[in-house]
């Protein structure tokens, strides 16, 4: 049955009054149920679990970053209330906070007043993917300095972790992972969101929803102060004790991730307009994938190289 008369008319004019409102519940139960799939041990969770910045991007670029919040706030209290609170603060840390934060700060350094109205920054966003990882960093070695400290739970979870998995744990091999763990995590992480943000862009775009136009995000570049925070990061790990430069270390790691992102756009941008672009890139992921090491450093190299060489910033970073 529906409602009628004024109070009806009333009603639906309500729900359909607020289209952001109904994005962020939607975006927010969608989201929950790609973390809590996963934090169930169903199939396919690892990757679905990696899914789960999607919706809040897409109601946030869609409708604001209002919306985002929002929506994440009702994630977030889905999953504490499935999960309990571990799997909360996991959700927050990875999802719930950055997203709504990375949509804010587009549409703040965009000057995004509405539909049609500035544009989608990307400058700012891409230096949040390593200031979020070294907050994160940063507060959890004061929250785990009375248990052992930050090296003493990443080494008790990479133990474990090889020990579930049947692999031996020798003392050197754990050394070296409790080393570059919180980087990794912080890598993965802001590659996850990236990935996601930019495929909520498409997703509105390809039906019409995106309010401002579309960014290019090859010409992204950096804000001017962004590299000193790497500097003086990899300052800190060089005067740091033999022994205790984990968080030095992976706080440099972390700040690194925006310069590799950075260096990674330059890469397409230079291979834009050119003959088998398609499999030059396949072939280019490939290597990085097999090649990490190598190709990793090389890649912040030109991060570093674009930012300083090209003065002035394109009209879409």
């Amino acid at each position: 049955m529906t409602a009628t008369g004024p109070q009806g008319q009333g009603q639906g004019q309500g729900l359909s009054s607020h289209p952001g409102l109904l994005a962020a519940g939607a975006a927010g139960c969608v989201s929950a149920i790609c973390a809590l799939w996963a934090m169930r041990g169903l199939p396919l969770g690892t990757g679905i679990f990696w899914l789960a910045s999607f919706p809040l991007f897409a109601a946030g670029l869609g409708f604001g970053a209002a919306s985002a919040a929002v929506a994440g706030l009702l994630a977030l209290l889905l999953v504490a209330i499935s999960a309990g609170g571990f799997g909360a603060i996991v959700y927050l840390v990875l999802f719930g906070a950055p997203a709504p934060l990375l949509v804010a700060a587009a549409q703040w350094s965009g000057q995004w007043s509405g539909p049609g109205g500035g544009r989608i920054g990307l400058s700012l966003p891409l230096a949040l993917l390593g200031l979020w990882p070294l907050a994160v960093l940063f507060g959890a070695t004061v929250v785990l300095a009375d248990d052992g400290g930050l090296e003493g739970a990443l080494r008790e979870t990479l133990t474990l972790s090889l020990a579930r998995l049947g692999l031996p744990a020798p003392e050197a091999l754990v050394d070296t992972l409790v080393r570059v763990k919180a980087g990794a995590i912080g890598f993965w992480g802001a590659v996850a969101l990236l990935a996601n943000a930019g495929a909520a862009i498409a997703f509105l775009s390809r039906r019409g929803l995106l309010p401002v136009p579309k960014p290019d995000w090859t010409a992204v570049r950096l804000p001017n102060w962004y590299p000193l925070l790497p500097g003086a990061a990899f300052g800190l790990f060089l005067a740091a004790p033999e022994g205790g430069d984990l968080v030095a270390l992976s706080a440099l790691l972390v700040l690194l991730v925006p310069l590799f992102l950075q260096g990674l756009a330059g890469v397409h941008r230079r291979l834009q307009g050119r003959q088998g672009r398609r499999p030059m890139l396949v072939a280019f992921y490939l290597a990085l994938v097999l090649f990490l090491q190598v190709i990793g450093p090389g890649l912040v190299a030109l991060g570093l190289y674009d930012q300083f060489q090209r003065r002035q910033a394109p009209r879409q970073s």
